[in-house]
C-alpha cells in the first residue's frame, strides 16, 4: 500500500514537470516567432521565474505531507496490529483460564457425585450386611435350638428278626410274637424279651411287619394290637405254596402306649437264618 502511493506521487511529479516544461517551451517559441515587445517578454520571463519556484515548493510540501502521512499511517497500523495481537493473546489466555476452570469444575462435580454414589452404595452394603448378620444370627439361634431339641428328643427306631428256630405253632391259644434277632434298637423302646414296643414320648410312629409260612397244610396269621386292643387281623393260606403277609401302620401314640404282634391259636409261622419274618418301627415326629 505504501509503495503504491509513492508510485502515484512520482507519476504526479512527472506530470507537473512535463507541464512546466511545456509552458517554458511555449513561452520561448512565442518570444521567438511572434513580435512582442521586450517588455512583454520580460514580464513573461519573470512570471515563469516566479511560478516555477512556487510549484516546486508546493510539490515538496505535498511530498513531505504524503511521506508524513505514510509514516503516521504506518505507525498507527503497527500500533493497532500490536494492540490486536495483545488482545488476541489476552483472549486466548482468558479462554484457556475459562477452559481450565470449566474442566476443574467438571472434575470436582464428577468427584462429588462419584463420592455420593460410593457413599450410598457403601451405606446400602452396610445395611445389607447388617440384615444378613441379623438373619445369620437368627439362623444360628434356630440351629442351636434344633440341635438342643434333637439332643433332648429320644431317638426311637427298631428292627428285629423273629427266630432261627424254624416253625412256631400251631398252638391252642394266642401268643405274643417275640422278635429276638436285633438289627437296630435306638432308644430301647422295643423289648425282645416281651415282644412289646412301648412309646417313650408322645408322637407319631410308623410300624411295619412281614411274615411267612412254608407249610401248605397250615394257615398263616398275624394280629396287630395297640394297648391290648386288636387293630388288624392278617391271614393267608395257600394249598399250593407258602403263605405270605406284609402290612404297615402309622399310629399317634401317647407316652407309654404299647404295640405288639400276636400269633393266633391254630396258626403257625416259619423263620430261619434268612430272616423271613421281621418287625420294624420308628418315631416320625413328636407331637
Amino acid at each position: 500500500m505504501r509503495f503504491h502511493r509513492v508510485d502515484v506521487f512520482l507519476v504526479f511529479l512527472l506530470c507537473l514537470n512535463w507541464t512546466w516544461a511545456q509552458e517554458k517551451n511555449g513561452g520561448y517559441d512565442e518570444s521567438k516567432f511572434t513580435e512582442e515587445t521586450d517588455e512583454q517578454s520580460e514580464i513573461n520571463e519573470n512570471r515563469q521565474k516566479n511560478t516555477s519556484p512556487d510549484i516546486w515548493t508546493e510539490l515538496k510540501e505535498l511530498r513531505d505531507m504524503v511521506i508524513k502521512q505514510e509514516v503516521d499511517l504506518s505507525y498507527i497500523l503497527e500500533s493497532r496490529l500490536s494492540s490486536s495481537e495483545t488482545e488476541v493473546k489476552e483472549l486466548k489466555r482468558e479462554n484457556a483460564g475459562k477452559s481450565l476452570f470449566k474442566h476443574e469444575y467438571e472434575l470436582r462435580s464428577l468427584k462429588y457425585h462419584t463420592n455420593i454414589n460410593l457413599r450410598d452404595r457403601i451405606k446400602a452394603s452396610e445395611n445389607k450386611s447388617t440384615l444378613l448378620e441379623a438373619r445369620l444370627s437368627s439362623s444360628e439361634t434356630e440351629v442351636e435350638e434344633l440341635k438342643r431339641e434333637n439332643a433332648e428328643r429320644p431317638k426311637v427306631a427298631f428292627s428285629f428278626g423273629l427266630t432261627d428256630a424254624g416253625t412256631t405253632g400251631p398252638l391252642n391259644t394266642d401268643i405274643t410274637l417275640k422278635f429276638t434277632k436285633v438289627f437296630t434298637n435306638f432308644g430301647q423302646a422295643y423289648n425282645p424279651n416281651t415282644g412289646i414296643f412301648t412309646a417313650p414320648i408322645r408322637g407319631v410312629y410308623y410300624f411295619r411287619f412281614s411274615a411267612i409260612n412254608n407249610n401248605v397244610n397250615a394257615a398263616l396269621g398275624v394280629q396287630v394290637y395297640l394297648n391290648g386292643k386288636r387293630v388288624s387281623w392278617n391271614y393267608d393260606r395257600d394249598s399250593t405254596s407258602s403263605g405270605r403277609i406284609t402290612n404297615a401302620f402309622v399310629f399317634q401314640l401317647e407316652k407309654g402306649d404299647v404295640v405288639y404282634l400276636v400269633l393266633p391259636g391254630g396258626h403257625e409261622i416259619y423263620d430261619d437264618v434268612h430272616n423271613r419274618n421281621t418287625f420294624s418301627g420308628f418315631l416320625l415326629f413328636p407331637v
